[in-house]
């Protein structure tokens, strides 16, 4: 049948109509959806979480050591619905892919936690106990059929043995965008690191779920692999200009995220604990409060330390070299003490600056042949300040500007620490000696 030439037009009119609405009503949602993505990529939230939102699959997963890293090992996750009968499975590695003809299936602790006016998520953690000294074991955790991939680890030796790890100050801000190349930095340099220590303030407000969402995806599946060694910073806390009393506490998220040690005193579990290593006495201290407790407790641990090597953490210095910042009170709580006990080093963080003493004893030089301790600063991430001369006759290194990791190995009688920057370059390094 033949169209007539008026009919033709009017038909042209409305096809051409249609595509215009089909196309303005494509533009909107793909407007919102852009404007939508941007938002979430503003608050951290990466296309991973958002498909994963609803479902079980374990993501956030870490290792940490335990009080007794020969024998145990400390898994934590989440899921972001609820699991049904979450658990944690591990066998000691073969040579093939057949573990499960040596699997063990263990029992969770879960946690629901808000992370929003109305959002929920639920973390789990496991110990793996009865470990084998010195062995490597795979792990995978999750439940019915939405399990992790395999991991593995090693456990520690029973004995002192020589070992290294990574020590990392602040990553703080930017912690996606500018951390993720230096925990690259850090691990393409020590591959093989028993472990990572961090000195706080992980990241800028601890209360913030979206910010833990960055660090992790930083992390990559390191983590996974390599236990961490962790102690808060103040921003894992409120700001002390604002809160006071009771209210000013721990934010939330941290014992959810990690398993550590509760060997500390009472209150401040998984804050402040001490970790034997090959040889090595690890004190983690918290900066934040009850710094007298902690005094009283670090005195009495240290005096009952049968190893030849000590090293504390903590985040705020003893010998600040940040501008505008002093704090007089850790010098005479904590020097008394490490100088009795002969601490080999603290590694601190907080002032976003890289400083390291000299061996130090009573708040001075120590003398050439003298035990003494070398008190060191770093920052790991991209927020910087300005230093300060006030302990520049104390310091053998002083400068700002910099992310830096720490590679330190102890090889029985000596200390070897090393400091790099992003490039993998290295950019300070020193040795102790413990006859």
């Amino acid at each position: 049948m033949r169209i007539s030439n008026k009919k033709s037009g009017t038909c042209l009119k409305i096809f051409f109509l249609c595509l215009f609405l089909l196309f303005t009503v494509s533009c909107a949602v793909s407007e919102k959806q852009a404007v939508k993505k941007q938002a979430d990529a503003r608050s951290g939230i990466s296309a991973y979480t958002q498909y994963h939102r609803n479902d079980c699959s374990p993501e956030r997963i870490i290792l940490n050591l335990t009080e007794t890293p020969s024998k145990s090992q400390a898994v934590t996750w989440r899921t972001c619905a609820k699991a049904k009968d979450p658990k944690a499975q591990i066998a000691s590695v073969a040579d093939s892919p057949a573990l499960k003809e040596n699997l063990r299936t263990i029992n969770t602790v879960s946690e629901k936690v808000r992370v929003g006016k109305e959002k929920f998520v639920y973390h789990y953690s496991a110990v793996f106990k009865n470990l084998k000294p010195n062995t490597i074991y795979a792990y995978r955790v999750g439940t019915g059929d939405n399990w992790s991939e395999w991991n593995q680890f090693k456990t520690a030796g029973k004995n002192h043995k020589p070992f290294k790890f990574v020590y990392l100050g602040d990553p703080q801000e930017n912690v996606k965008s500018m951390c993720s190349r230096i925990f690259r930095a850090a691990y393409k340099k020590a591959p093989d690191a028993n472990f990572w220590l961090f000195v706080g303030d992980l990241v800028d407000n601890g209360d913030k779920d979206e910010e833990w969402t960055e660090l992790f995806y930083a992390f990559g599946w390191i983590p996974r692999m390599t236990p961490m060694m962790l102690l808060p910073g103040n921003h894992e806390y409120p700001d002390k200009r604002h809160v006071q009393g009771k209210a000013f506490k721990l934010f939330q998220l941290w014992r959810p995220h990690f398993t550590l040690p509760e060997n500390g005193p009472r209150g401040l579990e998984e804050t402040v604990y001490f970790i034997d290593y090959q040889g090595v006495r690890f004190v983690m201290l918290n900066g934040n409060e009850k710094l007298e407790e902690q005094a009283k407790w670090l005195d009495r641990i240290l005096a009952e330390n049968p190893h030849p090597w000590t090293i504390a953490g903590i985040h705020q210095p003893v010998y600040s070299t940040a501008k505008y910042r002093n704090d007089s009170k850790l010098q005479n709580l904590l020097v008394p003490i490490f100088d009795k006990h002969s601490v080999d080093l603290v590694l601190q963080g907080h002032d976003h600056t890289y400083s390291r003493t000299y061996k130090m004893k009573g708040g001075v030089r120590a003398g050439k042949n003298e035990k003494g301790t070398v008190y060191v600063i770093s920052v790991s991430g991209p927020k910087f300040y300005q230093v300060k001369t006030h302990y520049k006759g104390l310091m053998a290194k002083m400068e700002t500007g910099r992310q830096l990791f720490q590679v330190i190995h102890i090889d029985h009688d000596c200390l070897l620490y090393e400091s790099f920057d992003v490039k993998g370059e290295l950019y300070d390094s020193f040795t102790l000696k413990n006859n």
